[in-house]
């Protein structure tokens, strides 16, 4: 059976350590494409890669080319055009989160995604994890009940992914720390509870940080004179139609001991504590609270996020990251975005 024809659209560091990386590893695979619109970086990921075929210009990247998966790894304000043209061009797409700039352009994918027949998959490193695969199998079994409240974060104490660039650009990344960090949270934690369906947003962001306040993650380059118009933090809750709660954190910088990634869910018969990818469980038994902690050995391996999808599009099965949960995704951050302007609970 010949190989599926792959390329990478975007030439910074995701695609290099992620996806390019990824894909090089499938046997059924062959990279046949660089593209990125600063030549140099497409020539050099190439190289590295013993890849043949650089472009600068996508849309004859994929005439020419003509790929069966495309990973769109760009700024945020492209993805919706760039995914959209490579569905109908006959790709799939392993699109890096977040799916789009709002709900509006999702809800374009999600349609170009129907309309062609071909699959989106979202770049969502959390949900394979193998402690998520624990978790769910754990869902599975009942252990935690009905599920009435979770909690989810990522803070930075020092974290602004360099001033100027596009992620503190809103007319090209369409927000700060909610919709680059928030993003894997939200998703995992909505994942973990089933994919309860929102009903209302309410919350706030904050631009507390940013120029001369010297927060910048480590290793970022950062103009001082650069664009700074999104938020440095965000706080919010969801409520859900079955009743269940949702509120998280997010934080670029923020004045906290460290960096802290975290997820706690509860339900009727136990609960769990998600720090930093460690995991613990709550439990009663025999009328006394248990704390639980898995042995290591024994935790599921995690699931090879590009494996995942070439074995779906060989299998014709359907992918784990859907455009469809991106869309949910979308309107609850809108939401958060809207309510903090108009400083409202927002129905969704």
């Amino acid at each position: 059976m010949a190989k599926l024809k792959y390329a990478c659209i975007g030439a910074g560091g995701i695609a290099r350590k992620k996806h390019v990386a990824g894909y090089a590893k499938q046997k059924d695979v062959e990279i046949v494409a660089i593209c990125d619109t600063y030549e140099p970086s497409a020539k050099k990921l190439a190289a590295d890669f013993g890849v043949n075929s650089v472009y600068t210009d996508y849309q004859k990247m994929l005439e020419e080319c003509k790929p069966d998966i495309v990973s769109v790894c760009t700024p945020n304000c492209t993805h919706a055009e760039i995914t959209i043209a490579c569905l109908r061009a006959g790709a799939n797409v392993h699109v890096e989160k977040p799916i789009a700039m709002n709900a509006q352009e999702a809800e374009a994918i999600v349609a170009a995604e129907a309309e062609t027949g071909k699959q989106v998959m979202l770049g969502l490193n959390k949900r394979f994890l193998g402690v998520t695969q624990l978790i769910h199998r754990l869902m599975d079994e009942g252990f935690f009940g009905d599920i009435y409240k979770a909690t989810c974060g990522w803070e930075r104490d020092s974290g602004i992914p360099g001033i100027g660039r596009w992620f503190t650009n809103k007319a090209l990344s369409g927000g700060g720390a909610l919709i680059d960090l928030g993003v894997h949270y939200l998703d995992l934690t909505l994942d973990l509870m089933g994919w309860p369906e929102a009903e209302s947003v309410s919350g706030n962001i904050f631009t507390n940080y940013g120029k001369g306040a010297e927060r910048i993650r480590r290793g970022y380059a950062s103009d001082p004179d650069g664009v700074y118009d999104v938020e440095d933090s965000a706080t919010g809750f969801v409520r859900m139609k079955n009743g269940a709660m949702l509120d998280f954190t997010f934080s670029w910088a923020s004045n906290i001991k460290k960096e802290v990634r975290h997820v706690t869910i509860l339900g009727t018969k136990g609960g769990l504590s998600l720090v930093d990818d460690k995991l613990e469980l709550y439990a009663q038994y025999g009328g006394s609270m248990f704390t639980l902690t898995p042995d290591e050995a024994t935790v599921p391996l995690d699931v090879d996020e590009c494996g995942h999808f070439v074995s779906c599009l060989l299998s014709g099965k359907r992918v784990s990251t859907p455009a469809a949960e991106g869309l949910k995704m979308m309107k609850i951050i809108d939401g958060l975005y809207e309510s903090a302007e108009n400083k409202r609970e927002v129905l969704l």
